[in-house]
């Protein structure tokens, strides 16, 4: 089981690293397209759609990292209040369902992702990439994050983290 986390955080982890990067793609490419249109008086074609599939595609691909190190807004205000027992359960039916949630939209968008590849389909921008290369990172990212989900259930089911990662004794009621 131990090992099935680590190498699903060790996925994240690079994932985070793979988002990071084209992050910094983008930005590089806001900086070459501002010299291209002002400086060099020149039109830009590809830049603005690049950016636009680069920063979708790294929120995507990003999300198991932000998962993985709790980065997401979490208001754990009422599990805070909630017994030990009640906090576990409550855990697991979060869990439960946030991992449905990303599982459906892993599959529907591996569906979407495929269409495109079997049709061919392209932008209809001048540039004209591939859709299908920016609809992967929805089933990749969504796919991971449902991982991470598995990865997460499987340290509370072993004992190896608590429930909203609130221990035992820092609640006000305990």
């Amino acid at each position: 089981m131990q090992a099935f986390i680590s190498s699903i955080n060790f996925a994240s982890r690079t994932l985070g690293l793979a988002a990071a990067a084209l992050i910094a793609a983008a930005a590089l490419v806001i900086c070459q397209m501002v010299f291209m249109r002002y400086v060099m008086n020149a039109s830009t074609v590809w830049q603005t759609e690049f950016v636009t599939y680069a920063l979708i595609g790294a929120t995507f691909i990003g999300s198991p990292y932000v998962l993985l190190t709790r980065g997401h807004v979490n208001v754990d205000l009422i599990p805070l209040y909630l017994s030990p027992r009640l906090r576990r359960l409550l855990a697991w039916i979060t869990m439960l369902l946030a991992f449905a949630f990303c599982a459906t939209v892993a599959w529907l968008g591996a569906e979407l992702t495929w269409e495109a590849w079997d049709r061919g389909w392209r932008s209809e921008s001048l540039w004209g990439p591939p859709m299908w290369i920016p609809y992967a990172a929805v089933p990749l990212g969504m796919g991971m994050v449902a991982l991470q989900y598995l990865a997460e259930m499987a340290g509370l089911a072993t004992g190896r983290a608590d429930p909203f990662h609130i221990a035992p004794g820092d609640t006000p009621n305990e």
